[in-house]
């Protein structure tokens, strides 16, 4: 079979959690990957991603939350402070009336959990590796130029979704283009253990260099994430473990005890990337290939995942799913979430990045205000939860996120 209703291009967790978010749909959904899934087993220092409330309950929608809990540490609360000042920001779980404002999740069991729910869907053909070469728009499909084993293959589909990273290569065979802002920074992924429990609490310290950041672990152990600018990172990759540990100790204190060990080191640089356009003709934008951010605040899957469920939401019925009219009603529901998100990790890099000592007075009370304002901080509480962009519930395969609308707020009644 050849043609199809959605091809999905990009088998990332976007692209693979979209296929599961059409599961029960009777549309006819082709995913095309690049790569080859690779192999992995639990490591104590392996990569993890911060999953926000509503991003727990869009899994939990699509059926692949319980494969998740054992491996998911709970987030009961956070810490935001800047280096140097006594402003602080604290939110707790239970001012929402929630168990978690999240779960630090490791990479490797999100993809393993959506793999094995991909597994035998009827609706579904999979396709990797394979590579996009070529797409042709057309006026009730997309023509897909298809390379997988040395073979090409010409596939059409009614709707190509595009979930291909920040280099899309969908947005560049189409011409649409990208606004790039480089932060001139990059973040290096670790992980530390620690003489102190957690206890579920994750902390974001800014420093005048960029954020450090630790998300629970299990077992005593934290996701260690250090923004730093270009020119440092080369030389603090090159220091020993203990040597970092110390450095990373300083910047960050006290308040977890002693760093007793680190993990594997990662390094990229970091930059937004803006879609110039979330569509184009019977195409849609999702994921890092409409926009990735800075991971500031841990907002860009947790953006992306909410555009999953928005565009199944509005898709899974439909006689067509790639009209114009669909399209445009995807992307009036994404803009206004998509540009909160990203103004909001823009503003937050590039005001606690600025050493103007006007700003740093206003940073101190920005945070004193978001600590003691009731109204600015249940408005950050519902941000930091990823209420404000979920999606009503338009189809079944979203049918389970409507009530988190409805999650008592910190203020009392129905956030």
């Amino acid at each position: 079979m050849n043609d199809y209703d959605i091809a999905i291009i990009g088998g990332g967790l976007v692209g693979a959690s979209l296929a599961v978010a059409l599961a029960e749909s009777p549309l006819r959904v082709v995913l095309v990957e690049a790569a080859a899934p690779p192999a992995s087993s639990p490591l104590w220092d392996e990569r993890c991603i911060a999953l926000n409330d509503a991003s727990q309950r869009i899994f939990d929608s699509y059926g692949v939350w319980e494969a998740l809990r054992d491996d998911a540490a709970p987030i009961v609360a956070t810490h935001i402070s800047e280096r140097g000042r006594f402003g602080t920001a604290r939110f707790a779980a239970s001012e929402a009336g929630l168990p978690a404002l999240g779960y630090n999740v490791p990479l490797r069991a999100i993809g393993a959990a959506l793999s094995a729910r991909m597994q035998g869907l009827k609706n579904l053909t999979l396709l990797e590796p394979a590579r996009l070469s070529a797409l042709k728009p057309g006026a009730d499909a997309v023509e897909l130029t298809i390379e997988s084993g040395g073979a090409t293959r010409t596939l059409s589909a009614r709707l190509v979704a595009a979930a291909d990273g920040a280099r899309s290569a969908v947005r560049d065979l189409l011409g649409i283009a990208a606004e790039r802002r480089d932060y001139a920074q990059h973040a290096i992924v670790s992980a530390v253990r620690l003489s102190r429990p957690h206890q579920g609490v994750a902390y974001e310290r800014f420093t005048p260099e960029g954020p450090i950041a630790l998300i629970p672990k299990p077992d005593q152990a934290a996701s260690l994430v250090w923004t730093l600018p270009d020119e440092q990172v080369e030389a603090r990759l090159a220091l020993s473990d203990a040597e970092y540990l110390a450095l990373a100790q300083d910047c960050f204190g006290g308040r977890l005890g002693r760093f007793t060990e680190l993990g594997r080191r990662w390094s990229h640089p970091l930059a937004r990337v803006l879609s110039r356009s979330l569509t184009a003709p019977r195409t849609v934008f999702i994921g890092n290939a409409a926009q990735s951010l800075h991971p500031v605040a841990a907002q860009g899957f947790n953006l992306g995942l909410r555009d999953v469920a928005a565009l199944a939401a509005g898709i899974a019925e439909a006689a067509d799913p790639g009209t114009e009219a669909t399209l445009a009603a995807y992307a009036e529901r994404r803009e206004q979430d998509r540009g909160r998100v990203s103004d909001f990790t823009d503003l937050m890099v590039r005001a606690f990045s600025n050493r103007v000592p006007f700003l740093a007075q206003a940073r101190h009370w920005g945070l004193v205000a978001v600590e003691l304002a009731p109204p600015l901080r249940n408005a950050v509480l519902r941000q930091h939860l990823g209420h404000l962009g979920l999606p009503r519930a338009t189809s079944s395969a979203a049918a389970e996120i409507s009530p988190a609308a409805k999650v008592p707020s910190p203020l009392g009644g129905e956030g």
